[in-house]
């Protein structure tokens, strides 16, 4: 954690133990694509084709070692695998479960590319501990981790991206638990839990957040914008309310469209502290 602190540990206010046997982090940077399969707009992982698109990934996580080469970088897919919808669909919950098969195919991408794979949960009205344990037979593998995004749980009913969503500490901890009990009953390594979040109302009692030895949380600055919205979210709502790990999102597009241009690795890796994930949408 030294070196993603700056040396400066003691501004740091969470203290956790040594990471069990195969935790990836700290000793690892995470450089993930997301998006869905099914739909281009959605992210580069459904943009661009196979190909294409791994050896993007392989370019940009090459990139971000030679920012920072104390810190090996391990690529990885992050897969909307639970999608909120503005309609409430057959399960009258606003989300629509990806078949297992277009889970396996991003599995079986991941896997070509020696990448790691997260499944990203867009819970709707259902709710992240079912949506989590309907993946169960996914997490239940080695490399593959999960994701929660608090802007579609929609706790009093509204339709999905009509209002931004919220989750509270307890609905983290129940995911978090699930996941410890996953790592212990199938002597698994530790999971990383990616929780995304770009406003104050998205996360409430971050405080309450438990932390667990089987699971590594990274809370996730997920908005896009400008250079100094991008940083003020960060040090608002990702390093001004500490958790365990931090992480960043770049949008190739939003953040040009509506900032002008995409930060580069060592602005990023400047930030206090330092991302351990990184996400490219």
């Amino acid at each position: 954690m030294r070196h993603l602190l700056h040396g400066q540990l003691s501004k740091w206010p969470v203290q956790t133990d040594t990471p069990l046997p195969g935790a990836l982090l700290p000793y690892h940077r995470v450089v993930a694509y997301y998006g869905n399969l099914y739909s281009a707009q959605m992210g580069i992982l459904g943009a661009l084709q196979r190909d294409t698109m791994l050896s993007r990934l392989k370019e940009e996580a090459r990139k971000w070692e030679a920012a920072d080469s104390l810190l090996p970088v391990l690529p990885a897919l992050h897969y909307v695998a639970v999608t909120a919808q503005r309609l409430p669909g057959n399960s009258r919950q606003y989300r629509l479960r990806m078949p297992f098969s277009e889970i396996d195919k991003a599995l079986e991408m991941a896997r070509s590319a020696k990448a790691i794979v997260f499944l990203d949960i867009q819970t709707g009205h259902s709710a992240a501990i079912v949506e989590a344990k309907a993946l169960a037979e996914y997490l239940m593998q080695p490399d593959v981790h999960l994701g929660i995004d608090p802007e579609y749980n929609m706790k009093n009913g509204e339709v999905p991206c009509s209002v931004i969503g919220t989750m509270d500490a307890a609905d983290i901890n129940e995911v978090s638990a699930f996941l410890a009990e996953l790592v212990q009953r199938y002597e698994l390594p530790p999971k990383i839990l990616v929780v995304h979040r770009f406003t104050q109302a998205m996360v409430t009692n971050y405080r309450s957040i438990q932390l667990r030895p089987e699971v590594q949380i990274v809370m996730n600055m997920d908005g896009f914008g400008g250079v100094a919205k991008k940083k003020d979210s960060y040090n608002a709502w990702i390093a001004g309310q500490p958790v365990q790990f931090t992480g960043f999102k770049l949008f190739y597009r939003n953040d040009v469209r509506t900032g002008g241009r995409l930060m580069q690795p060592e602005e990023v890796l400047r930030l206090y502290p330092s991302p351990v994930y990184i996400q490219y949408q």
